[in-house]
């Protein structure tokens, strides 16, 4: 009789360990649902155009982009929203640590953050180069917008746009010149597209992210710019100027997409929103506060829908 209530015991705790071990897998399984559904918001609300690209994107890739897109926007958003470098300052050096964290073997150092919780399933899942990250931090930690010449403004692209480009070609497990000197001059090319577009929200920082020795070759002054008033030439010129790099680097990346694996084209499809910015700025005369320019681009979603079967941009 006593044996009989032992094996009952023992039958008893193997039960109770199966139904904690199935609870335990449904928590993990709503956690990663609403780290999944966050990073979906958060790029969706704060980066509309690269969201609609990513959702082009076939599972698992288009989970990771959504991933590795709100860890950019979290980045960007820091110093948008902080008046206090210090602040900012502080801010991401929490995410410079918390990356680090992801890249050591004891998961417990890594915060409970949705962000982090769904990049760490994608650094595990693809490797990612941590420098990536680590770059993406640091052009925005060392970045003020207050560039001096063209070269610093490219630098600063580069590794805060260019650099979000290399980590979707990762995910998609691209490992190509070609492709990467692709994503190179395509994230200048949207990197300076996104500064323009930046301009006419300045207003409160006082600041124009336009390289000075630009500003000088046509007489204009960071105050004109954000004026930017109607009719101003020296102002269209320099804003005709920025377009036209943008437009240099966009041309050649186009160039570039025949000689890239068919796999990575859907990670250029940012390409199409430069394109069509551009072409708009161009019809309104290169006027950044042109009421066409300032409202949505209805036509954009078509347009991606379109150009991804094309495998084009």
């Amino acid at each position: 009789m006593l044996k009989s209530c032992t094996r009952i015991t023992k039958a008893e705790k193997y039960v109770h360990f199966f139904k904690r071990s199935a609870s335990s897998s449904a928590q993990s399984s709503d956690s990663d649902a609403v780290a999944q559904n966050y990073c979906l918001g958060l790029v969706r609300q704060h980066d509309k155009e690269n969201f609609l690209c990513s959702l082009l994107l076939k599972n698992p890739e288009r989970r990771q982009a959504l991933a590795i897109r709100a860890f950019n926007v979290e980045i960007a958003r820091i110093t948008s929203t902080v008046s206090d470098d210090k602040i900012g300052q502080m801010r991401l050096k929490f995410w410079d640590d918390a990356v680090n964290s992801l890249y050591k073997t004891d998961s417990k150092q890594v915060p409970e953050q949705p962000v982090i919780r769904e990049i760490k399933k994608v650094i595990d899942d693809r490797k990612l180069t941590k420098r990536y990250f680590q770059r993406i931090i640091s052009a925005r930690l060392n970045a003020n917008l207050r560039f001096l010449t063209a070269k610093q403004l490219e630098d600063y692209v580069e590794d805060s746009v260019s650099t979000v480009l290399y980590l979707l070609l990762e995910t998609h497990g691209i490992k190509n010149v070609q492709a990467d000197h692709l994503a190179s001059h395509l994230g200048k090319a949207q990197g300076i597209v996104n500064l323009l577009r930046s301009i006419p929200r300045q207003e409160r920082r006082n600041v124009v992210p336009i390289p000075q020795d630009i500003l000088m070759q046509h007489g204009v002054s960071q105050e004109r710019m954000l004026r930017n008033q109607k009719g101003d030439k020296g102002v269209e010129e320099v804003v005709f100027h920025m377009a036209g790099t943008a437009h240099q680097h966009l041309e050649k990346a186009r160039n570039l997409l025949v000689s890239v694996p068919k796999a990575a084209k859907p990670v250029f499809l940012p390409g199409v929103a430069v394109g069509r910015f551009l072409e708009r700025l161009r019809r309104a005369d290169f006027h950044l506060t042109d009421p066409n320019l300032l409202r949505s681009d209805s036509l954009l979603p078509w347009s991606l829908y379109w150009n991804y079967f094309r495998g084009r941009f």
